[in-house]
Parts: structure tokens; sequence; C-alpha cells
């Protein structure tokens, strides 16, 4: 554990994330796993104790994350009514200039109509997919601390360094998995050095 501490003091002058860059690009997951390195190089060995610890940090990290998707999400779901408000309000100028010709009113009414396209496509087009957008990438954020509170959870557990891996791997979405073959190649520098 000592032979960790000059690596989770300063992670990016720290040889063993530099040979893993995707996990010191990753601020949030890279302070996540220092923390607990760091507890666990102070001598805490408790795994109940640090997996309650994690779990009340990752759902402390999912409710900051859910409010910035309420948040768009809201706007998704307000912006048709904006949408209809300017409808109404075309219209009521259209029905202040119900004197015109045909082809006037026909272009006043088809301007209010626009109001109502602009709504809908703002809400459908843009602000809801980008509500869904940031919740997959909250969710795959969200898998991917799991996966590191999984692998160092089994590893306090007593756990060797290979199992633990493995249980932190098992636990990441098939899509980004990588294979045991392609974990065993990726830390076989480190397992040599171990």
């Amino acid at each position: 554990m000592l032979a960790l501490e000059e690596h989770i003091e300063r992670p990016a002058e720290s040889s063993l994330f530099q040979a893993f860059p995707s996990v010191g690009k990753n601020k949030r997951a890279l302070e996540f796993m220092c923390d607990y390195l760091r507890i666990m190089t102070m001598g805490t060995r408790s795994p109940h104790e640090i997996e309650a610890l994690m779990d009340e940090e990752l759902e402390v990290t999912e409710q900051e994350n859910e409010r910035i998707v309420t948040a768009v999400q809201a706007l998704a779901d307000g912006t048709p009514a904006l949408g209809i408000v300017a409808a109404v309000l075309g219209v009521i100028h259209t029905m202040g200039s119900i004197s015109e010709p045909p082809e006037v009113l026909g272009h006043m009414i088809g301007g209010a109509l626009v109001g109502t396209f602009l709504g809908v496509f703002a809400a459908y087009g843009f602000f809801g997919p980008m509500a869904q957008s940031l919740r997959n990438i909250y969710e795959a954020e969200g898998k991917y601390l799991i996966s590191i509170k999984i692998g160092l959870i089994a590893h306090i557990a007593g756990n060797p360094p290979a199992i633990a891996i493995e249980y932190a791997r098992k636990s990441l979405m098939s899509e980004v998995r990588p294979t045991f073959l392609e974990v065993d190649e990726a830390t076989a520098d480190w397992q040599l050095a171990a």
C-alpha cells in the first residue's frame, strides 16, 4: 500500500496512471480512485465501511447529475407550450387584421404556425435528445465508477489483483467491456513488476 502513495498523491506525475492514459484523463474517476486508495493507505481495511462510503458518494454524484438532466428535460417539456403561445399570439394578431385579403391572412396564419413548429422542433429535435444524451453519459460514467468501486472492494477483501480486476471488468457494460485477454495484455508489464 505504501508504494501507492507516490501515485495517488501526484497522479499527473505517476508512471502508473501515465501507462493508462484513459484513466488519467478522466478527472472524476481519477479523483474517486485516488481518494479511496488514500483512505486504504491510511489503514482502513474494512471492505464494508469503504463500500458504504463509496455507495454514498456514488448516490450524491447521481443526484447531482440527475438535477442537470431534469433541468434540460423540463426545458424540453416546456418548449412546445412556448410554441403554442407563439401560435396563439400570431392568431390574435391575424384576427386583428381580419379585413385583409386571404393572401395576407394566409401568410399571417402561416407565421403563427411557425411558432408551434419551432417549439415542437426545439423540444423533440434538440432539448429532448440533449437530456437523453446527458442521461446516457452520466449512466456510463456511473457504471465506470462502480467498476472502480468493485475492483477496490475486491482488493480490500483480500482477493489477488487479477481477480479484483476481473470483478471490475465484469461490471462494465458489454459495449465497453474489454475481454479478459485485452486486460491481461494491458496489465502484463505491471503484473511482472509486482
